[in-house]
Formats: C-alpha cells, sequence, structure tokens
C-alpha cells in the first residue's frame, strides 16, 4: 500500500472524485516530498490523504479523511 501515484494518475483520480462527490472545489495534490501521502484538499485545505493500493495487480484508493471537532456546528 501506499505507492506512489503518478501525475496522470492524480488527474484521473482528482476527476472522478470531482464528479462522484459533486464539488469541482476538491482537488487531489501530489505529496510535499519524497515519502509523503498525496493530499485531498477542499478550497486549498487538506481534508485527508490519499493512498495507493495495487495489491494482487488490483489497483484500489483508499482515503483517509479528518474532521476535527472544532469544525464541527455547535451541538443543540
Amino acid at each position: 500500500m501506499n505507492a506512489s501515484l503518478s501525475a496522470s494518475e492524480i488527474a484521473r483520480l482528482q476527476t472522478a472524485l470531482r464528479r462522484l462527490l459533486g464539488s469541482k472545489e476538491l482537488t487531489v495534490n501530489p505529496a510535499p516530498r519524497a515519502g509523503m501521502s498525496v493530499e485531498l484538499a477542499v478550497n486549498g485545505e487538506v481534508i485527508g490523504t490519499v493512498h495507493r493500493d495495487d495489491e494482487d495487480g488490483d489497483v484500489s484508493y483508499a482515503i483517509n479523511m479528518v474532521v476535527l471537532e472544532e469544525d464541527l456546528p455547535p451541538a443543540k
């Protein structure tokens, strides 16, 4: 898991996620430095990471998304 993603793969994944999640503000950004994860962002704010898995020749992508409690609306 966590194989690096090519520029073409990042662009294709971004197109698919924008369509799937209905957000043109979503971006898939290359890893900031070698060995780091590809980042998933909305309006420039990183909300998670994307990991590539090519086990047994089947390629899939896992997204780990973090929502901070401070970003939640107040409890009723």
